[in-house]
């Protein structure tokens, strides 16, 4: 969320960031302007009127000290209390509606952030990895896992609905191998400490980290505590979309000590989207699903250090894929295609040969100090006496069923089976090929 004093105070530069990220400042701002002059001009007004109520309430002393009748200044402080209620309310509801129309605002691009409209304005920044070259017709991943036997759609969507798959044998073993080894990697290697946290959270959660209210139809809510109303509750659940959501939200109304800083985690888990706005697009396979699996990346961090750290996770997502030989390319977002929390995203795309495309399989953001206004996250610097708010970093590292389609269409072989990243095989207890699965 950003700042009301800051968008008071550069409402001509939040209105041109946002007509980059393509939207119209008039329809987002509102009246904002108006209702920030009606609420601080009401503030002003209560702050003089008790100043005089202070003052008549001292007379009113002095005149009953002096023994006189002190019923018409009585009566006067007794009308002030009521304006001063009047205008106290008023001021609430202003608060009400600004606060309402700020957290529907996104978060701004960093100035060396492309201008874009979509996906087409992105920058390319490096490619890395030769593509693999085939002296046969290579296939899309749910060919492969098909014929291998090692994914069931039809039966996934009898149990579950469309947007489903089950995985059997080294299938299975091979999700489960990826999770794996991405965390290892990046708890030995890279630093991070890993953390399990709940798959279900509340909704001031996904408030904190930009979801709600905005993004509520992209999500699953549970009808334990009734239906989502647009209230932010502590004891409602939702399946989370990410772990990115309940981790950042660990430290949500806390105050940290600048030398904790920055902390890295990353988590395995489920995670669950509802996909709206998507009916039609990647129906073949596994690139879009309702539940999936991603180890996450995520950093609390310092306003200073928040670039380095954002280069870091970028990198740290990168080294996976490098690891696993799938030949890859680094896009910095523009404006128009950011996500809603983000200043600044750089995706990890994949190649895909049965595709013969580069496919999302990592969104490395850095978010500023938006989620962490949202959330309350604040950290002391050494020595100050006054808290700042952080600025929180995420990434996928990565995206599970993506790296595994990926390593499909990218290792399979002319009769159907599928040669296995040498950097997986202790994971994969000591096999070499992904065969056919008898089940």
């Amino acid at each position: 969320m950003l700042d009301l004093g800051f968008v008071r105070a550069n409402l001509d530069v939040v209105k041109a960031k946002l007509r980059l990220r393509g939207m119209d400042p008039e329809a987002a701002l509102g009246d904002f302007a108006t209702l920030d002059a009606e609420r601080r001009a009401a503030i002003t007004e209560v702050e003089n009127l008790k100043a005089e109520r202070n003052r008549l309430s001292a007379e009113v002393a002095t005149i009953k000290r002096a023994g006189g009748d002190a019923a018409a200044v009585m009566e006067r402080t007794k009308s002030l209390k009521e304006k001063i209620e009047g205008l106290e309310g008023r001021a609430a509801e202003l608060d009400a509606a600004l606060l309402k129309t700020l957290q529907a605002i996104p978060n701004l691009p960093q100035d060396d952030v492309p201008e874009g409209a979509d996906e087409h304005g992105n920058l390319l920044i490096k490619t890395w990895g030769e593509k693999a070259s085939f002296d046969f017709e290579p296939k899309p991943h749910w060919e492969i896992a098909e014929a291998l036997g090692i994914v069931d759609f039809e039966r996934a969507a009898k149990i579950s609905g469309a947007r489903m798959v089950v995985h059997f044998g080294q299938g299975a073993r091979l999700e489960r191998a990826l999770a794996a080894f991405m965390l290892d990697l990046h708890t030995r290697e890279h630093g991070y400490m890993e953390v399990l946290p709940p798959f279900m959270v509340n909704s001031r959660t996904l408030f904190g980290t930009g979801q709600l209210p905005k993004f509520a139809e992209d999500l699953f809510h549970c009808d334990d505590s009734g239906p989502y109303e647009g209230e932010l509750k502590d004891g409602d659940h939702w399946l989370i979309p990410t772990s990115e959501v309940p981790i950042t939200n660990l430290y949500a109304g806390e105050t940290l000590d600048a030398a904790q800083l920055p902390i890295s985690y990353t988590a395995h888990t489920p995670c669950f989207r509802a996909e709206a706005g998507s009916h039609g697009r990647d129906v073949r396979g596994m690139i879009r699903q309702h539940q999936f699996q991603k180890v996450e990346l995520i950093k609390f961090t310092t306003p200073e250090t928040s670039p380095e750290e954002h280069e870091k996770l970028t990198r740290n997502a990168e080294t996976v894929l490098e690891r696993l030989g799938l030949p890859y390319r680094r896009m910095l977002l523009c404006t128009g295609d950011m996500g809603f929390s983000s200043s600044k995203t750089y995706d990890l795309e994949v190649w895909l040969p049965g595709q013969q495309t580069y496919r999302e399989i990592s969104s490395c953001s850095n978010c500023s100090d938006f989620q962490a206004r949202r959330a309350g996250i604040r950290y002391r610097p050494a020595g100050a006496k006054k808290s700042e708010l952080l600025h929180t970093l995420n990434g996928s590292g990565l995206a599970v069923g993506r790296t595994y389609l990926a390593i499909l269409e990218n290792y399979q072989q002319a009769d159907g089976t599928v040669r296995v990243p040498p950097a997986l095989v202790p994971y994969m207890n000591g096999e070499t090929v992904i065969g056919k699965q008898v089940r």
